[in-house]
């Protein structure tokens, strides 16, 4: 069964990596939904969260072929314990000053925020899960998305397990 799977990777921070990391998905046929890199919790590494799809098999060949990259530390697939994933996204919607009322309504509905106010324009910050992101910009859709900015999502195994 094809399911969407969050995986987690240790690497060293080295030049190249996230595109060994990425040319591996290539070059095997797996698309990558989303990626975020940044530093982790330990100097000298880097944690990479990737979301994908695909069945228990696929994953276990991505797995066994991404510890074969010699910078690869460890690879955790977070989908299968309970976890925190979060998205960022910028949204700059059409808003002429009659419109900003409902379109406040909506980021106030959707626990966001106005960062920037243009003459005929909004930039709308919000935060959560993928389904909260598109539910608001599907919503904000009919004003006219100008320009659409997300992180893509990064994520942790919830409570003490590491």
């Amino acid at each position: 069964m094809i399911t969407k799977h969050t995986i987690s990777i240790l690497v060293n921070n080295q030049p190249g990596v996230l595109q060994r990391v990425s040319g591996l998905f290539g070059r095997r046929g797996y698309n990558i939904e989303s990626i975020t890199v940044g530093e982790s919790e330990e100097v000298g590494l880097s944690r990479m969260v990737i979301v994908t799809e695909g069945d228990d098999n696929t994953l276990e060949q991505i797995s066994k072929q991404l510890y074969k990259l010699i910078d690869v530390i460890k690879v955790i697939d977070l989908s299968k314990n309970p976890m925190v994933a979060r998205e960022l996204a910028l949204i700059k919607v059409n808003s002429e000053p009659a419109q900003r009322p409902e379109i406040l309504g909506i980021v106030e509905t959707f626990r966001a925020a106005v960062v920037d106010i243009g003459p005929s324009s909004l930039i709308v910050q919000t935060i959560g899960d993928s389904e909260k992101i598109d539910a608001m910009i599907e919503l904000l859709r009919p004003y006219g998305i100008r320009e659409l900015s997300r992180t893509g999502v990064t994520a942790m195994i919830r409570g003490a397990i590491k």
